[in-house]
Protein backbone atom coordinates (compact mmCIF):
# COMPACT_ATOMS: atom_id res chain seq x y z
CA UNK A 1 0.00 0.00 0.00
CA UNK A 2 1.67 3.52 -0.98
CA UNK A 3 2.32 6.01 1.68
CA UNK A 4 -0.07 8.83 2.58
CA UNK A 5 0.42 11.95 3.95
CA UNK A 6 -0.89 14.88 4.74
CA UNK A 7 -0.47 16.87 1.80
CA UNK A 8 -3.77 14.38 0.84
CA UNK A 9 -5.54 16.52 3.30
CA UNK A 10 -7.79 18.95 4.06
CA UNK A 11 -5.98 21.57 6.64
CA UNK A 12 -8.76 22.75 9.21
CA UNK A 13 -7.91 26.13 11.32
CA UNK A 14 -9.02 27.02 14.69
CA UNK A 15 -10.98 30.14 15.10
CA UNK A 16 -7.96 32.35 16.24
CA UNK A 17 -5.91 30.77 13.35
CA UNK A 18 -8.21 31.82 10.55
CA UNK A 19 -8.17 35.34 12.83
CA UNK A 20 -4.79 35.85 12.00
CA UNK A 21 -4.77 34.62 8.23
CA UNK A 22 -7.19 37.61 7.52
CA UNK A 23 -5.27 39.77 9.49
CA UNK A 24 -2.05 38.71 6.95
CA UNK A 25 -4.35 38.73 3.70
CA UNK A 26 -5.01 42.54 4.93
CA UNK A 27 -1.61 43.25 5.75
CA UNK A 28 -0.47 42.16 2.47
CA UNK A 29 -2.16 44.17 0.71
CA UNK A 30 -5.65 43.18 0.38
CA UNK A 31 -8.30 45.46 1.99
CA UNK A 32 -10.25 44.41 4.75
CA UNK A 33 -13.48 45.82 3.19
CA UNK A 34 -12.77 44.36 -0.36
CA UNK A 35 -12.55 40.60 1.70
CA UNK A 36 -15.58 41.62 3.42
CA UNK A 37 -17.10 42.00 -0.27
CA UNK A 38 -15.58 38.83 -1.27
CA UNK A 39 -17.16 36.58 1.55
CA UNK A 40 -20.68 38.51 1.00
CA UNK A 41 -19.98 37.69 -2.91
CA UNK A 42 -19.00 34.11 -2.21
CA UNK A 43 -22.17 33.90 0.53
CA UNK A 44 -24.34 35.04 -2.03
CA UNK A 45 -23.45 32.73 -4.95
CA UNK A 46 -23.98 29.85 -2.47
CA UNK A 47 -27.74 31.32 -1.52
CA UNK A 48 -28.35 31.36 -5.39
CA UNK A 49 -27.09 27.86 -6.26
CA UNK A 50 -29.29 26.25 -3.35
CA UNK A 51 -32.16 28.55 -3.73
CA UNK A 52 -32.67 30.14 -6.79
CA UNK A 53 -36.22 30.14 -6.74
CA UNK A 54 -36.63 32.11 -3.41
CA UNK A 55 -38.10 35.73 -3.62
CA UNK A 56 -37.36 37.01 -0.24
CA UNK A 57 -34.84 36.73 2.19
CA UNK A 58 -34.19 37.38 6.19
CA UNK A 59 -30.54 38.49 7.16
CA UNK A 60 -29.59 38.92 10.29
CA UNK A 61 -26.15 41.05 11.30
CA UNK A 62 -24.66 41.09 14.37
CA UNK A 63 -21.91 43.98 15.39
CA UNK A 64 -18.77 42.15 14.19
CA UNK A 65 -17.28 41.55 10.87
CA UNK A 66 -19.67 38.49 10.05
CA UNK A 67 -22.64 41.26 10.32
CA UNK A 68 -20.85 43.16 8.26
CA UNK A 69 -20.84 40.21 5.70
CA UNK A 70 -24.70 40.16 5.95
CA UNK A 71 -25.11 43.92 5.50
CA UNK A 72 -22.87 43.32 2.00
CA UNK A 73 -24.87 40.24 1.03
CA UNK A 74 -28.27 42.20 1.92
CA UNK A 75 -27.44 44.79 -1.10
CA UNK A 76 -26.61 42.07 -3.40
CA UNK A 77 -29.83 40.65 -2.31
CA UNK A 78 -31.65 43.85 -2.97
CA UNK A 79 -30.07 44.23 -6.24
CA UNK A 80 -30.81 40.83 -7.59
CA UNK A 81 -34.50 41.80 -6.85
CA UNK A 82 -35.43 40.01 -3.60
CA UNK A 83 -37.55 41.06 -1.35
CA UNK A 84 -35.11 41.94 1.71
CA UNK A 85 -35.98 42.37 5.53
CA UNK A 86 -32.55 43.55 7.38
CA UNK A 87 -32.72 42.97 10.76
CA UNK A 88 -29.47 44.56 12.95
CA UNK A 89 -28.74 43.69 16.83
CA UNK A 90 -27.25 47.30 17.13
CA UNK A 91 -28.49 50.47 15.87
CA UNK A 92 -26.86 51.51 12.61
CA UNK A 93 -25.78 54.43 13.66
CA UNK A 94 -23.58 52.72 16.70
CA UNK A 95 -21.57 50.64 14.53
CA UNK A 96 -18.06 51.00 13.37
CA UNK A 97 -15.01 50.38 10.54
CA UNK A 98 -16.03 48.11 7.91
CA UNK A 99 -19.51 47.15 9.38
CA UNK A 100 -20.29 50.38 9.22
CA UNK A 101 -19.24 50.46 5.61
CA UNK A 102 -21.43 47.59 4.94
CA UNK A 103 -24.70 48.73 6.03
CA UNK A 104 -24.15 51.85 4.75
CA UNK A 105 -23.44 50.16 1.25
CA UNK A 106 -26.67 47.97 1.84
CA UNK A 107 -28.66 51.53 2.80
CA UNK A 108 -27.71 52.89 0.13
CA UNK A 109 -29.20 49.89 -2.00
CA UNK A 110 -32.61 50.72 -0.85
CA UNK A 111 -32.63 47.66 2.11
CA UNK A 112 -34.54 48.89 4.85
CA UNK A 113 -33.01 48.00 8.58
CA UNK A 114 -35.17 46.64 11.75
CA UNK A 115 -33.33 46.77 14.84
CA UNK A 116 -34.39 43.41 16.70
CA UNK A 117 -37.33 43.05 19.04
CA UNK A 118 -38.47 40.12 20.57
CA UNK A 119 -41.75 40.60 19.38
CA UNK A 120 -39.84 40.43 15.78
CA UNK A 121 -41.55 38.20 12.84
CA UNK A 122 -38.90 36.81 10.49
CA UNK A 123 -40.39 36.46 6.44
CA UNK A 124 -37.59 35.83 4.27
CA UNK A 125 -37.83 32.19 2.39
CA UNK A 126 -34.46 32.04 3.68
CA UNK A 127 -32.80 33.31 6.62
CA UNK A 128 -29.22 34.11 6.48
CA UNK A 129 -27.31 33.89 10.01
CA UNK A 130 -24.42 36.43 10.49
CA UNK A 131 -24.76 37.20 13.98
CA UNK A 132 -21.33 36.03 15.29
CA UNK A 133 -19.46 33.89 13.67
CA UNK A 134 -16.25 32.53 15.12
CA UNK A 135 -16.37 35.29 17.64
CA UNK A 136 -18.35 33.41 19.94
CA UNK A 137 -16.38 33.03 23.69
CA UNK A 138 -18.85 31.76 26.04
CA UNK A 139 -22.72 30.38 26.40
CA UNK A 140 -24.95 32.40 24.09
CA UNK A 141 -27.82 34.27 26.43
CA UNK A 142 -29.87 36.98 26.44
CA UNK A 143 -31.23 39.05 23.37
CA UNK A 144 -28.70 36.50 21.12
CA UNK A 145 -30.51 33.54 22.95
CA UNK A 146 -33.75 35.14 21.83
CA UNK A 147 -32.79 35.78 18.39
CA UNK A 148 -31.53 32.59 17.95
CA UNK A 149 -34.65 30.82 19.71
CA UNK A 150 -36.69 33.14 16.40
CA UNK A 151 -34.61 31.46 13.72
CA UNK A 152 -34.97 27.72 14.80
CA UNK A 153 -38.60 28.74 15.35
CA UNK A 154 -39.45 29.90 12.12
CA UNK A 155 -38.60 26.65 10.52
CA UNK A 156 -37.65 28.74 7.39
CA UNK A 157 -34.18 27.26 5.64
CA UNK A 158 -31.11 28.97 6.85
CA UNK A 159 -27.46 29.97 5.77
CA UNK A 160 -25.32 30.73 7.77
CA UNK A 161 -22.46 32.90 7.33
CA UNK A 162 -18.61 30.66 8.76
CA UNK A 163 -20.36 29.03 11.07
CA UNK A 164 -23.99 28.80 12.86
CA UNK A 165 -24.14 31.32 15.67
CA UNK A 166 -23.91 29.08 18.70
CA UNK A 167 -21.45 26.56 17.97
CA UNK A 168 -17.75 26.38 18.66
CA UNK A 169 -15.30 26.86 15.77
CA UNK A 170 -13.05 24.95 17.78
CA UNK A 171 -14.52 22.54 19.22
CA UNK A 172 -17.92 21.60 17.65
CA UNK A 173 -19.58 21.74 20.52
CA UNK A 174 -23.21 23.83 21.17
CA UNK A 175 -22.24 27.06 23.53
CA UNK A 176 -26.06 26.70 25.07
CA UNK A 177 -28.04 27.29 21.89
CA UNK A 178 -27.23 27.21 18.21
CA UNK A 179 -28.46 27.71 15.24
CA UNK A 180 -29.64 25.31 12.64
CA UNK A 181 -28.51 25.69 9.34
CA UNK A 182 -29.38 24.29 5.75
CA UNK A 183 -25.87 25.29 4.84
CA UNK A 184 -22.94 27.07 6.32
CA UNK A 185 -20.37 28.94 4.06
CA UNK A 186 -17.28 28.86 6.15
CA UNK A 187 -14.44 31.64 4.45
CA UNK A 188 -10.88 31.59 4.11
CA UNK A 189 -9.62 28.33 6.34
CA UNK A 190 -12.04 25.75 6.97
CA UNK A 191 -12.69 25.02 10.96
CA UNK A 192 -12.54 21.89 12.73
CA UNK A 193 -15.32 22.74 14.57
CA UNK A 194 -17.74 22.46 11.42
CA UNK A 195 -16.39 18.99 11.22
CA UNK A 196 -17.13 17.13 14.72
CA UNK A 197 -19.19 17.08 17.96
CA UNK A 198 -22.46 18.63 17.93
CA UNK A 199 -22.13 20.59 15.02
CA UNK A 200 -23.07 18.31 12.42
CA UNK A 201 -26.41 18.20 13.14
CA UNK A 202 -26.18 22.30 12.92
CA UNK A 203 -24.43 23.05 9.73
CA UNK A 204 -26.05 21.71 7.01
CA UNK A 205 -23.91 21.31 3.52
CA UNK A 206 -20.65 22.96 4.34
CA UNK A 207 -19.50 25.67 1.82
CA UNK A 208 -15.77 26.13 1.61
CA UNK A 209 -14.57 29.67 0.60
CA UNK A 210 -10.92 30.37 0.80
CA UNK A 211 -11.44 34.04 -0.90
CA UNK A 212 -8.26 33.90 -2.48
CA UNK A 213 -6.31 33.18 0.47
CA UNK A 214 -3.68 30.77 0.56
CA UNK A 215 -3.69 29.23 4.02
CA UNK A 216 -0.69 27.07 3.47
CA UNK A 217 1.51 29.64 2.43
CA UNK A 218 1.90 30.75 5.83
CA UNK A 219 4.22 28.01 6.68
CA UNK A 220 4.12 29.26 10.72
CA UNK A 221 0.41 28.96 10.71
CA UNK A 222 0.75 25.07 11.03
CA UNK A 223 -2.95 23.76 10.66
CA UNK A 224 -4.78 22.56 14.05
CA UNK A 225 -5.96 19.16 12.25
CA UNK A 226 -6.48 17.76 8.52
CA UNK A 227 -9.92 16.39 7.15
CA UNK A 228 -10.20 13.14 5.55
CA UNK A 229 -11.26 13.39 1.59
CA UNK A 230 -11.70 11.23 -1.37
CA UNK A 231 -8.09 11.35 -2.86
CA UNK A 232 -6.96 9.06 -0.06
CA UNK A 233 -8.83 5.99 -1.54
CA UNK A 234 -7.60 6.13 -5.11
CA UNK A 235 -4.56 6.82 -3.92
CA UNK A 236 -3.70 3.50 -1.30
CA UNK A 237 -5.81 1.29 -3.34
CA UNK A 238 -4.56 0.45 -6.59
CA UNK A 239 -4.49 -2.37 -8.30
CA UNK A 240 -2.67 -5.34 -6.79
CA UNK A 241 0.54 -6.73 -8.19
CA UNK A 242 -0.35 -9.78 -10.86
CA UNK A 243 1.90 -11.64 -8.68
CA UNK A 244 0.29 -11.18 -5.45
CA UNK A 245 -0.08 -13.73 -2.62
CA UNK A 246 -2.17 -14.44 0.62
CA UNK A 247 1.18 -13.94 2.80
CA UNK A 248 1.65 -10.51 1.18
CA UNK A 249 -1.62 -9.54 2.56
CA UNK A 250 -1.60 -9.46 6.09
CA UNK A 251 -3.06 -11.75 8.50
CA UNK A 252 -4.98 -10.63 11.28
CA UNK A 253 -5.86 -12.49 14.67
CA UNK A 254 -9.24 -11.32 15.96
CA UNK A 255 -9.76 -12.13 20.15
CA UNK A 256 -12.46 -11.98 21.27
CA UNK A 257 -16.18 -13.72 21.78
CA UNK A 258 -16.16 -14.33 25.52
CA UNK A 259 -18.83 -17.26 25.87
CA UNK A 260 -22.13 -15.76 25.07
CA UNK A 261 -21.28 -12.68 22.97
CA UNK A 262 -19.57 -14.20 19.91
CA UNK A 263 -21.47 -11.55 17.26
CA UNK A 264 -19.03 -8.73 18.00
CA UNK A 265 -16.06 -11.10 16.88
CA UNK A 266 -17.64 -13.04 14.54
CA UNK A 267 -18.65 -9.47 12.66
CA UNK A 268 -14.84 -8.09 13.13
CA UNK A 269 -13.57 -11.17 11.60
CA UNK A 270 -15.99 -11.07 8.45
CA UNK A 271 -14.53 -7.35 8.16
CA UNK A 272 -11.10 -8.02 8.51
CA UNK A 273 -11.82 -10.51 5.50
CA UNK A 274 -13.98 -8.68 3.25
CA UNK A 275 -11.62 -5.94 3.06
CA UNK A 276 -8.46 -8.07 1.82
CA UNK A 277 -6.56 -9.59 4.55
CA UNK A 278 -4.63 -12.50 3.55
CA UNK A 279 -6.00 -14.74 6.38
CA UNK A 280 -8.37 -13.99 9.21
CA UNK A 281 -7.62 -15.88 11.98
CA UNK A 282 -10.56 -15.87 15.60
CA UNK A 283 -9.50 -16.78 18.74
CA UNK A 284 -12.96 -16.98 20.65
CA UNK A 285 -14.78 -19.29 23.22
CA UNK A 286 -15.22 -23.21 21.65
CA UNK A 287 -19.04 -22.95 21.28
CA UNK A 288 -18.48 -19.70 18.80
CA UNK A 289 -16.36 -21.71 16.36
CA UNK A 290 -19.00 -23.73 14.50
CA UNK A 291 -21.12 -20.37 14.30
CA UNK A 292 -17.86 -18.78 13.10
CA UNK A 293 -17.38 -21.68 10.18
CA UNK A 294 -21.29 -21.49 8.92
CA UNK A 295 -21.24 -17.51 8.81
CA UNK A 296 -17.42 -17.62 7.07
CA UNK A 297 -15.30 -20.20 6.27
CA UNK A 298 -12.66 -18.90 5.37
CA UNK A 299 -11.66 -17.58 8.70
CA UNK A 300 -9.78 -20.08 10.26
CA UNK A 301 -11.48 -20.07 14.05
CA UNK A 302 -9.49 -21.62 17.23
CA UNK A 303 -11.80 -22.48 20.20
CA UNK A 304 -9.93 -21.11 23.05
CA UNK A 305 -11.11 -21.81 26.71
CA UNK A 306 -8.75 -20.56 29.18
CA UNK A 307 -6.82 -17.68 27.72
CA UNK A 308 -5.60 -17.42 23.49
CA UNK A 309 -3.27 -20.01 22.35
CA UNK A 310 0.24 -18.31 22.57
CA UNK A 311 1.28 -19.74 19.13
CA UNK A 312 -1.06 -17.76 17.49
CA UNK A 313 -0.02 -14.89 18.41
CA UNK A 314 3.30 -14.44 16.67
CA UNK A 315 2.47 -15.71 13.55
CA UNK A 316 -0.35 -12.55 12.82
CA UNK A 317 0.74 -9.28 11.93
CA UNK A 318 -2.07 -7.60 13.61
CA UNK A 319 -4.12 -8.75 16.36
CA UNK A 320 -7.83 -7.33 16.93
CA UNK A 321 -8.68 -7.44 20.51
CA UNK A 322 -11.99 -6.70 22.27
CA UNK A 323 -14.67 -7.38 20.45
CA UNK A 324 -17.51 -9.54 22.62
CA UNK A 325 -14.17 -9.74 24.88
CA UNK A 326 -16.43 -9.19 28.19
CA UNK A 327 -14.49 -8.29 31.32
CA UNK A 328 -14.42 -11.31 33.47
CA UNK A 329 -10.90 -14.04 33.67
CA UNK A 330 -11.05 -14.99 30.04
CA UNK A 331 -11.62 -11.31 29.13
CA UNK A 332 -8.42 -10.21 31.08
CA UNK A 333 -6.35 -13.20 30.34
CA UNK A 334 -7.03 -12.98 26.71
CA UNK A 335 -5.72 -8.85 26.81
CA UNK A 336 -3.07 -10.16 28.92
CA UNK A 337 -1.69 -12.26 26.54
CA UNK A 338 -2.33 -9.37 23.43
CA UNK A 339 -0.45 -6.68 25.60
CA UNK A 340 2.32 -8.73 26.26
CA UNK A 341 3.37 -9.61 22.60
CA UNK A 342 5.05 -7.09 20.43
CA UNK A 343 2.66 -7.63 17.08
CA UNK A 344 0.46 -4.23 16.56
CA UNK A 345 -3.21 -3.98 18.26
CA UNK A 346 -6.47 -2.98 17.37
CA UNK A 347 -7.96 -2.22 21.18
CA UNK A 348 -11.98 -2.46 21.03
CA UNK A 349 -14.67 -2.24 23.54
CA UNK A 350 -14.05 -4.45 26.89
CA UNK A 351 -10.40 -4.34 26.29
CA UNK A 352 -10.94 -0.66 26.49
CA UNK A 353 -13.11 -0.90 29.30
CA UNK A 354 -10.11 -3.15 31.03
CA UNK A 355 -7.46 -0.92 29.89
CA UNK A 356 -8.94 1.65 32.47
CA UNK A 357 -9.34 -0.31 35.01
CA UNK A 358 -6.88 -2.90 35.17
CA UNK A 359 -3.97 -1.48 33.09
CA UNK A 360 -4.07 2.47 33.79
CA UNK A 361 -0.46 3.12 33.08
CA UNK A 362 0.22 0.94 29.84
CA UNK A 363 1.12 2.71 26.89
CA UNK A 364 2.43 1.77 23.73
CA UNK A 365 3.41 3.12 20.07
CA UNK A 366 1.81 0.46 17.69
CA UNK A 367 -1.47 0.21 18.95
CA UNK A 368 -4.91 1.66 18.19
CA UNK A 369 -7.43 2.70 20.43
CA UNK A 370 -10.96 2.83 19.48
CA UNK A 371 -13.12 4.58 21.96
CA UNK A 372 -16.89 5.70 22.03
CA UNK A 373 -17.15 9.09 24.13
CA UNK A 374 -18.14 6.71 27.10
CA UNK A 375 -15.38 4.27 26.73
CA UNK A 376 -12.78 8.02 26.23
CA UNK A 377 -14.04 9.16 29.46
CA UNK A 378 -13.35 5.62 31.65
CA UNK A 379 -9.62 5.58 29.99
CA UNK A 380 -9.45 9.89 31.04
CA UNK A 381 -11.04 8.95 34.64
CA UNK A 382 -13.60 12.06 33.60
CA UNK A 383 -17.49 12.06 32.40
CA UNK A 384 -18.94 12.20 28.97
CA UNK A 385 -19.82 15.65 29.36
CA UNK A 386 -16.11 16.61 29.35
CA UNK A 387 -15.33 14.46 26.77
CA UNK A 388 -18.12 16.28 24.43
CA UNK A 389 -17.03 19.51 25.42
CA UNK A 390 -13.82 19.38 23.50
CA UNK A 391 -13.59 16.04 21.68
CA UNK A 392 -9.98 17.51 20.08
CA UNK A 393 -8.62 18.26 23.13
CA UNK A 394 -9.64 15.01 25.18
CA UNK A 395 -8.33 12.84 22.30
CA UNK A 396 -5.27 14.23 21.92
CA UNK A 397 -4.90 13.76 25.77
CA UNK A 398 -5.98 10.05 25.26
CA UNK A 399 -2.51 10.09 22.64
CA UNK A 400 -0.52 11.63 24.71
CA UNK A 401 -1.39 9.30 27.78
CA UNK A 402 -1.80 6.09 26.22
CA UNK A 403 0.51 6.49 22.94
CA UNK A 404 0.22 5.06 19.60
CA UNK A 405 -3.08 5.93 17.72
CA UNK A 406 -6.15 6.84 19.19
CA UNK A 407 -10.00 6.93 17.67
CA UNK A 408 -12.49 9.16 19.31
CA UNK A 409 -15.71 7.50 17.55
CA UNK A 410 -18.96 9.49 17.37
CA UNK A 411 -20.04 12.32 14.72
CA UNK A 412 -16.99 13.52 13.06
CA UNK A 413 -14.89 10.84 14.28
CA UNK A 414 -11.16 12.45 15.38
CA UNK A 415 -8.08 10.45 14.42
CA UNK A 416 -4.77 11.51 16.82
CA UNK A 417 -1.38 10.44 16.30
CA UNK A 418 2.20 11.15 15.30
CA UNK A 419 1.12 13.31 12.08
CA UNK A 420 -1.22 15.05 14.30
CA UNK A 421 -5.21 15.38 14.46
CA UNK A 422 -7.34 14.09 11.64
CA UNK A 423 -11.11 14.65 11.02
CA UNK A 424 -13.22 12.33 9.45
CA UNK A 425 -16.37 13.78 7.90
CA UNK A 426 -18.43 10.53 6.75
CA UNK A 427 -20.72 8.74 8.47
CA UNK A 428 -24.70 9.10 9.14
CA UNK A 429 -26.62 8.42 11.95
CA UNK A 430 -28.05 5.60 10.32
CA UNK A 431 -24.48 3.91 11.97
CA UNK A 432 -25.77 4.36 15.43
CA UNK A 433 -26.82 0.24 15.68
CA UNK A 434 -24.90 -2.13 17.57
CA UNK A 435 -21.69 -4.00 15.93
CA UNK A 436 -20.50 -0.80 14.07
CA UNK A 437 -17.36 -0.68 16.11
CA UNK A 438 -16.48 -4.59 15.77
CA UNK A 439 -16.45 -3.90 11.87
CA UNK A 440 -14.53 -0.71 12.18
CA UNK A 441 -11.98 -3.27 13.90
CA UNK A 442 -12.01 -5.85 11.68
CA UNK A 443 -11.48 -3.42 9.14
CA UNK A 444 -8.94 -1.86 10.62
CA UNK A 445 -7.09 -4.85 11.52
CA UNK A 446 -6.58 -5.36 7.62
CA UNK A 447 -5.37 -1.50 7.00
CA UNK A 448 -3.21 -1.44 9.40
CA UNK A 449 -1.67 -5.08 7.97
CA UNK A 450 -1.52 -3.85 4.86
CA UNK A 451 0.11 -0.12 5.43
CA UNK A 452 3.41 0.83 6.23
CA UNK A 453 2.16 2.84 9.11
CA UNK A 454 -0.07 1.91 11.90
CA UNK A 455 -1.52 5.52 11.77
CA UNK A 456 -1.78 5.86 7.72
CA UNK A 457 -3.93 2.23 8.17
CA UNK A 458 -5.82 4.00 11.03
CA UNK A 459 -7.12 6.63 8.59
CA UNK A 460 -7.71 4.33 5.74
CA UNK A 461 -10.13 2.16 8.07
CA UNK A 462 -11.83 5.02 9.27
CA UNK A 463 -12.74 6.71 6.20
CA UNK A 464 -13.84 3.34 4.22
CA UNK A 465 -16.16 2.65 7.23
CA UNK A 466 -17.52 5.66 7.55
CA UNK A 467 -17.84 5.96 3.37
CA UNK A 468 -19.18 2.37 3.15
CA UNK A 469 -22.14 3.24 5.87
CA UNK A 470 -22.76 6.39 3.67
CA UNK A 471 -22.74 4.58 0.36
CA UNK A 472 -25.64 1.26 1.99
CA UNK A 473 -27.87 4.38 3.32
CA UNK A 474 -28.26 5.82 -0.64
CA UNK A 475 -30.61 2.56 -1.68
CA UNK A 476 -32.41 2.03 1.40
CA UNK A 477 -32.14 4.54 3.89
CA UNK A 478 -30.85 5.18 7.31
CA UNK A 479 -33.39 2.94 9.23
CA UNK A 480 -32.40 -0.41 9.86
CA UNK A 481 -28.87 -0.45 8.77
CA UNK A 482 -26.98 -3.28 10.35
CA UNK A 483 -22.99 -3.47 10.60
CA UNK A 484 -22.67 -6.89 9.03
CA UNK A 485 -24.45 -4.32 5.26
CA UNK A 486 -21.20 -2.79 5.36
CA UNK A 487 -18.53 -4.86 4.80
CA UNK A 488 -19.74 -5.78 0.67
CA UNK A 489 -20.07 -1.51 0.33
CA UNK A 490 -16.65 -1.49 1.54
CA UNK A 491 -15.52 -4.38 -0.60
CA UNK A 492 -16.45 -1.66 -3.42
CA UNK A 493 -14.80 1.33 -1.94
CA UNK A 494 -11.01 -0.32 -2.23
CA UNK A 495 -11.62 -1.70 -5.42
CA UNK A 496 -12.17 1.38 -7.42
Amino acid sequence: MPTLSTSSLRPLYTAAQVRELDRRTIAGGIESFALMQRAASSAWHSFRSRWPQARSVTVLCGSGNNGGDGHVLAALAMQAGLKVQRISLRPLDTLTGDVARAAELASAAGVGFDEWQPSTTLVGEVIVDALLGTGLSGDVAGEIRQVIEAINASHQPVLALDIPSGISADTGAVMGLAVSAACTVTFIGDKIGLHTGDAPAYTGEIDFRPLGVKAQAFFDIPPTAWRLNDELLAEAFAPRSRISHKGDLGHVLVMGGAPGFGGAALLASQAAARLGAGKVSLATAPEHVVASLVRCPEVMAHGIRGGADASLLPAADVVVVGPGLGQDAWGQAILQQALQSDVPLIVDADALNLLASRWPDVRRDNWVLTPHPGEAARLLGCSVADIQADRPAAVRALQRARGGVVILKGAGSLVAGPSGLVVCPYGNPGMASGGMGDVLSGMLGTLVAQSDSVERGTWLGVMVHAQAGDEAVKTAGERGLLASDLASYARVLINP
